[in-house]
């Protein structure tokens, strides 16, 4: 059974930091392109960065040069630190997990950004 964990979220002032970890379990995680998502209220979920097994990582322009993600491959873990949040990053974050075409998603962690 796969099984993904997010942790990490919380309230922050703008400016502020937080990171967000993904344990993952019951799949091949080295071979797995690793992903976290946003959705904001009454918006679609949208990437915010993704990450492959051999750790090459493409990331939203609206989070370029604030977000970072990274994975360990012998821990079955995938992190976004995040630094200079702002109120609109808002949202509950999903991690998900893309392996042989299928998608597997964490229950999500709500992030709350205070001006």
């Amino acid at each position: 059974q796969v099984q993904l964990v997010e942790s990490g979220g919380g309230l922050v002032q703008a400016g502020g930091s937080l990171r967000l970890s993904c344990a993952a379990s019951g799949i091949n995680f080295r071979f797995a392109m690793m992903g976290w998502y946003r959705q904001a209220p009454g918006k679609q979920r949208d990437l915010v960065a993704a990450i492959t097994g051999g750790g090459s990582a493409n990331y939203a322009d609206s989070i370029k040069g604030r977000f970072t993600i990274s994975r360990d491959n012998a821990k079955n873990t995938v992190t976004l630190q995040m630094n200079s949040l702002k109120p609109d990053d808002t949202a509950v974050y999903y991690c998900k997990a893309t392996i042989i075409s299928r998608e597997y998603w964490g229950q999500g962690t709500q992030v709350t950004v205070s001006s």
